[in-house]
């Protein structure tokens, strides 16, 4: 049977194309071997289970190694310490074959009900009586936590375990215990005392920090994508089809496997891409993101879930992207944690930005399409004339321009500097949506967006465009604007390219105009 790209579920190697996982694996092993206490925080389908799973065969000649899946858990389960206990213990026993005759005994005696007293404590004690007669180590990964972690049952669960690893030297127990899940469970605060005057301390503050790069890199898509080559023979360029991978996707997991997956069975065989060498191109890249910007999918369900559920995070992410902001890293704030967390963004030296370009044109797609947004009058004048710009298949950007010009200064010209500046590019990205929607898609240059300068890179039908947003600040700057969209155009390859200039002088002269720089043609809109 013929390997295929996986988007729902853990990865196998025997059945599908993978990334090696060898070198994180190896990490992971380190911190086993040092007798770590750690979690694997990240954001939905990001292949922690399939790490997960790799571990119990990459670790399985030194340690024991026990797998607990906790959605096998139902409401029940976490009712009180003798459900939890004897969930837990069924687990155990189901998926650990060698357990010692005592420990057996004793767990099967917690499933069934047959314990007089069921406690933490009594639990705990039949851990340490396995870890000491076990031939190997233990190591207990646990996958899924996120269903318990706001459950006082499960926290007290986490104490013990915390009690376990701070007894280590006095009594047996786990080499490691590895929790997986999208919520950082370290964090969590376990209120010790029910009144309003509460102490709290985190039940998993003995947890190591894991510092194992879980996206994937330009170099192991690659390696992937040859290993593929050798059963397809497409004759694709692997590096420069992995390097645009990774430029979408920035090494997101799922985005990378979805990515393949659309180009090998989704796209392979179509019209326009007869067979899978037509499909392993940029233009089917450019087709396959499109694809996955307009899927209603379980993992953009998720992220927009959260922005409605933590107005906090809502609002960074509209800061970021909607006005320009360069926000500093900090953890301590909980909008910068929550994004962190749930995977919106990604730290960059000193700043946040967000994850990869997929999440940004999906949250601007979210942002300009608000019931709000839709009902502003750019918004509604680029659905009423997005025909107009269409010729012969390609959007007519010169023309698109032209018309914002003129209809931005009529509607929004006598409102002043502030407000031009603030919301001028916000108005340009209205007016753009609706002409390119479910048929291209755009992006916004992470290293050139700020306040002052923005540069979009509009895909629409196999055909790229560049235009930079700016507010002009002079002669000077907008000179050395000028070489910097040439440099943009070289790396695109492209000869052509737009500047749309919100300037503030009253002498300015509204309009398009001309440059020719070098072997580039500039066109330059100001209003």
């Amino acid at each position: 049977m013929a390997k295929t790209f996986n988007i729902t579920g853990a990865c196998f190697p025997k059945l599908h194309y993978m990334v090696n996982l060898s070198e994180r694996l190896e990490k992971i092993r380190k911190m086993v071997d040092s007798g770590s206490y750690f979690t694997i925080n990240r954001g939905r389908q990001y292949g922690k289970t399939t790490t997960l799973l790799s571990l119990i065969d990459y670790l399985g000649n030194n340690y024991e190694v026990v797998f607990l899946d906790f959605q096998e858990l139902d409401s029940s389960s976490y009712a009180d310490t003798a459900s939890f206990v004897a969930a837990v213990s069924s687990m155990l026993l189901f998926t650990v074959d060698n357990l010692p005759d005592g420990v057996r005994r004793q767990l099967t005696a917690f499933e069934e009900g047959t314990e007089t007293i069921v406690s933490f404590q009594k639990l705990f004690q039949t851990f340490t009586l396995w870890c000491r007669e076990s031939e190997k180590p233990i190591v207990l990964l646990i996958d899924e936590v996120d269903t318990a972690t706001n459950n006082q049952v499960f926290l007290d669960f986490l104490a013990q375990l915390r009690s376990a690893y701070l007894a280590r030297n006095r009594k047996p127990a786990f080499q490691s215990v590895i929790l997986a899940g999208v919520h950082d469970v370290q964090n969590i605060k376990r209120k010790i005392r029910p009144d309003e005057e509460h102490k709290e301390n985190s039940p998993w503050n003995i947890a190591a920090k894991f510092n194992v790069e879980m996206n994937f890199s330009a170099e192991e898509i690659c390696k992937m994508l040859q290993t593929y080559e050798e059963d397809w023979h497409t004759d694709m360029d692997t590096e420069a089809i992995s390097q645009m991978i990774y430029d979408y996707t920035s090494g997101y997991p799922v985005l990378v496997s979805n990515i393949c997956k659309i180009l090998d069975e989704e796209l392979a065989g179509t019209k326009n891409f007869p067979d899978k060498a037509d499909a392993w191109t940029k233009n089917g890249i450019l087709q396959a993101v499109n694809i996955i910007l307009t899927d209603a999918s379980p993992l953009f369900g998720s992220l927009i879930d959260k922005i409605n559920t933590y107005a906090e995070l809502r609002n960074v992410l509209f800061d970021i992207l909607m006005n320009g902001a360069e926000i500093t890293y900090n953890p301590d704030l909980a909008s910068i944690h929550l994004a962190m967390m749930y995977g919106f963004i990604r730290r960059e030296d000193t700043l946040v930005v967000i994850a990869n370009r997929i999440f940004e044109t999906r949250l601007y797609n979210y942002f300009l399409s608000s019931e709000k947004e839709r009902k502003s009058e750019m918004y509604r004048l680029g659905e009423r004339e997005k025909y107009h710009f269409i010729q012969n298949g390609e959007l007519n950007m010169d023309t698109i321009l032209e018309r914002f010009v003129v209809s931005f200064d009529d509607l929004y010209g006598d409102r002043g500097e502030r407000f031009i500046e603030d919301d001028g590019r916000r108005y340009f990205l209205l007016y753009l949506r609706p002409l390119i929607n479910g048929i291209g898609n755009y992006y916004i240059e992470a290293r050139t967006r700020n306040s002052e300068r923005t540069d979009v890179i509009i895909d629409y039908l196999g055909k790229q465009t560049i235009v930079e947003l700016k507010i002009w600040r002079g002669n000077s700057y907008n000179q050395r604007g000028e070489k910097q969209l040439c440099d943009y155009l070289d790396y695109y390859h492209l000869d052509k390219g737009y500047m749309l200039s919100f300037c503030f002088n009253k002498n300015k002269k509204i309009g398009l105009h001309e440059i020719h720089l070098k072997d580039k043609l500039l066109v330059e809109a100001v209003v």
